[in-house]
C-alpha cells in the first residue's frame, strides 16, 4: 500500500498503525455582531455623561451621574463582551470541542471518528452576516450547538471533511493493513 498524495494544503496521511498527531484546525467564537448594541450603549453612555456632566438639577450631583453611567457600561457594555468572550469553538483534526464559562470553564467534546450528523439553521439576518448554528448529533449524547457561528458553510464543509478523513484513518488503522515494503521508497545508506 503506498501512501495517498496530499491535495491542496491537506496534511498526508500517517503511515498505517501510527497515531496522527493532533493538529488545530479552526478556533473560533459565535458572531460579533451582537455587539453591536453594547458599543451603541457605550458611545450614548460616554455622550449623555459628558452632556450632562456639571448640568445637573439641584439634588443631583456629578459623582451620582459617574456612577449611573459606569453601572450601565459594566451591565450592558463589559459583561455582553466578556460572555462572547468566554465561548470558543475549536475543531482539531480529531475532535471538537466547545468551551464556555467565565469563572467555572465548561467544556464538551465531540470525537470525528465516531462519527455524527450536522445540521445548520440560519435565519434570515445570519444569512446575510453568512452566519449559522450547527448542531453536531451522534444519536447518543446530547447534541452539540455551536451557536452563531461565523462563515456556517465553511465550517459544515471542514467538520464533514474531518469526519471523513477520521473515519477512513480509524477504519484503516481497524482492519490492521500491513505495510507493503516493496512500495515504500528506498532507504537512505547508513553512515560510515
Amino acid at each position: 500500500m503506498t501512501q495517498p498524495t496530499t491535495y491542496g494544503n491537506r496534511l498526508p496521511a500517517p503511515p498505517p498503525g501510527i497515531a496522527a498527531p493532533e493538529r488545530l484546525v479552526a478556533r473560533t467564537r459565535g458572531s460579533a455582531r451582537r455587539l453591536g448594541w453594547s458599543a451603541l450603549v457605550l458611545v450614548a453612555v460616554a455622550g449623555a455623561t459628558g452632556w450632562f456632566y456639571d448640568n445637573l438639577p439641584a439634588p443631583f450631583e456629578n459623582w451620582m451621574l459617574l456612577a449611573a453611567a459606569g453601572v450601565v457600561v459594566v451591565l450592558l457594555a463589559v459583561l455582553p463582551w466578556i460572555v462572547w468572550l468566554s465561548r470558543t469553538y475549536t475543531i482539531t483534526t480529531r475532535r471538537v470541542i466547545a468551551r464556555r464559562g467565565i469563572v467555572s470553564r465548561r467544556a464538551r467534546e465531540l470525537s470525528h471518528a465516531r462519527g455524527y450528523t450536522i445540521g445548520l439553521r440560519r435565519g434570515p439576518i445570519q444569512r446575510m452576516w453568512r452566519a449559522g448554528t450547527i448542531t453536531l448529533s451522534n444519536g447518543v449524547d446530547e447534541p452539540l450547538r455551536l451557536v452563531n457561528v461565523p462563515d456556517v458553510v465553511l465550517l459544515q464543509e471542514v467538520l464533514a471533511d474531518q469526519i471523513e478523513v477520521s473515519q477512513i484513518l480509524a477504519h484503516r488503522d481497524a482492519q490492521g493493513m500491513a505495510i507493503d515494503e516493496s512500495a515504500a521508497p528506498p532507504r537512505p545508506p547508513l553512515p560510515a
